[in-house]
This record gives structure tokens, C-alpha cells and sequence, in this order.
């Protein structure tokens, strides 16, 4: 048996976890915006720590951001594949979440990704709770 991806078992927990815990006061129509980051290692803390600041404040300029959480992988399950970071934006619908992704400050931000060169590997995947 092929072990599940670590990505892809916190999905599977995020949605089982979120079907049974969604906030009242979430849209029917929000989207969770997942994105899971692989460092180089050459990556400094204080680099990461720029690129997590950044991240968290694209709510403060791009409209239709409900909430921004981040972490550290934590997991003893040795199946992060390197995946250390993980960033979750939720967004009031699909609407505000396509409008985020060419927004000039996400691109920015992409551009900040660019220019320390950092890392290794992304994964995005969005849902609907």
C-alpha cells in the first residue's frame, strides 16, 4: 500500500475535521485556500519568517479574505515530504478567492518567493467546507 501524501491526509483531516467543527458564521459559499511550503535548506529563519509576515498580511490589502492561519508541521507521522509550512486562507467564495490570484499584491508576494529563492516546492489545493 502506497503511504497517503502528507498534504493530502491533512486535507482528508481538515475537511472531516471542518464538516464537524465549521463555524456558524462561515458563508456557505467560503473556500479554503491551502498552500503548503518546501524550503530549501538553505533557507534562513529569518527568510521564512519574511516570507510567513508577508503571507499574513496580504488580508490587510486584498479584500474578501475572511481569515489567515499558519503553522509549523508538527505531525509524527514522518510523511510531510519535506513539506514543513502550511498557510491557510479562507476566502467569502470562489469569487473573492479568483480575485485574489492575480491581485497586485499576491503578486508581490510571488515575487518576494522569487526573488529569495527559497523554495524547494508548493502545494495549493483549495476546498469549500
Amino acid at each position: 500500500m502506497k503511504p497517503i501524501p502528507l498534504v493530502a491526509y491533512a486535507l482528508l483531516t481538515l475537511t472531516a475535521c471542518s464538516a464537524r467543527m465549521a463555524p456558524t458564521d462561515l458563508p456557505d459559499e467560503a473556500v479554503r485556500h491551502v498552500v503548503a511550503f518546501k524550503y530549501a535548506e538553505r533557507a534562513t529563519p529569518a527568510q521564512i519568517q519574511e516570507v510567513t509576515d508577508a503571507f499574513a498580511d496580504l488580508p490587510n490589502s486584498i479584500p474578501g479574505i475572511l481569515s489567515f492561519e499558519h503553522g509549523v508541521n508538527i505531525s509524527p507521522e514522518g510523511l510531510d515530504r519535506g513539506f514543513t509550512h502550511v498557510y491557510l486562507v479562507t476566502f467569502e467564495d470562489a469569487a473573492a478567492r479568483d480575485a485574489y490570484l492575480p491581485h497586485p499584491e499576491h503578486q508581490a508576494f510571488g515575487q518576494l518567493l522569487d526573488r529569495l529563492g527559497i523554495l524547494e516546492e508548493v502545494f495549493v489545493v483549495d476546498y469549500s467546507p
